[in-house]
């Protein structure tokens, strides 16, 4: 199958293109600078907020991935929602066969974060101009360079003993990033996936609080945690970018999501893509080593 990918060389699009290849798929990596380009697949030229670069790189395909979002914006909700307009009516235009999006977990019945709701509402504009959607639903997404991962691991390693709001205590089902390509590979190959919304977890529900014990105990760290209850959103988005990489921007979307449980209330795509997702410690240890073969690479260089 002919298929083009955005975001190839982000966190989850580097890893899914040679995934792609591998599954025997034609793929054409979308960018701003072809030129510029290493990744898999044949890179070409197309911007999602031109409508004209879309519709060019997107005829002749029969599906299109959308990884796409703007989240150290402070106006990327209506930024991701133009983006999403666009994107679908340049889809409808090229005759694209199938959307694919990469979006979040969360009860559609829970007051939803910003964050969160932008998610859902770019669902629904790329199936508003009749092309078929597939959307897969994860929460945390561990892997080395996801931001909540990093997010998570800088804690650790940065803080033996954090002070920290109430969303430590919510619950959240994180999966490893290799299995969310294994289910945005998967879906290609299963025709009733398409049109449908699924939510994808990994294998174990844990509080925020439990994920970062884990974490210190496979490093070998101690890790002390005081709850605060009155440490408002705000303030822990300038905490969190004085302690990791995390921006403020960035940091308070995810704080604001954090307050919502993010979990698997049904597991169908377990029947139509099938295999047994990693435990939360395989795919810890799995980031990890990421982590360091990437830095022994970096210091070869």
């Amino acid at each position: 199958m002919r298929v083009l990918l955005t975001g190839a060389s982000g966190f989850v699009g580097g890893r899914l293109g040679p995934a792609l290849e591998e599954a025997g798929h034609e793929v054409r990596a979308m960018t701003r600078h072809p030129e510029r380009y290493t990744g898999a697949g044949t890179p070409v030229r197309g911007d999602v907020r031109d409508g004209g670069s879309l519709v060019r790189a997107m005829e002749g395909h029969e599906a299109a991935y959308y990884l796409v979002h703007s989240l150290d914006d402070p106006r990327f909700a209506e930024r991701d929602a133009e983006a999403a307009r666009t994107f679908a009516k340049a889809a409808a235009e090229a005759g694209v066969g199938r959307i694919v999006y990469l979006g979040g977990l969360g009860d559609d019945a829970d007051d939803l974060s910003e964050h969160l709701r932008s998610r859902r509402e770019v669902e629904r504009l790329l199936g508003e101009t009749g092309v078929p959607v597939t959307v897969l639903r994860a929460g945390i997404i561990v892997g080395h360079g996801g931001i909540s991962w990093e997010m998570t691991r800088q804690l650790v390693e940065h803080l033996p003993a954090m002070v920290t709001p109430r969303w430590v205590h919510t619950r959240t089902q994180p999966i490893a990033v290799a299995d969310v390509v294994r289910y945005l590979v998967g879906v290609l190959d299963v025709p009733s996936t398409s049109g449908r919304a699924f939510d994808i977890g990994g294998s174990e529900v844990l509080e925020y609080v439990e994920m970062m014990r884990r974490v210190a105990v496979i490093e070998g760290r101690t890790m002390l945690v005081v709850p605060v209850p009155l440490l408002s959103p705000g303030l822990s988005a300038r905490w969190l970018s004085l302690v990791t990489d995390v921006d403020v921007q960035t940091g308070r979307s995810l704080i604001d999501s954090m307050a919502n449980e993010v979990v698997v209330r049904d597991d169908g795509i377990r029947e139509l893509v099938p295999f047994e997702p990693m435990d939360y410690d395989a795919a810890v240890l799995t980031a990890l080593g990421e982590r360091a073969r990437a830095r022994r690479e970096k210091i070869r260089r």
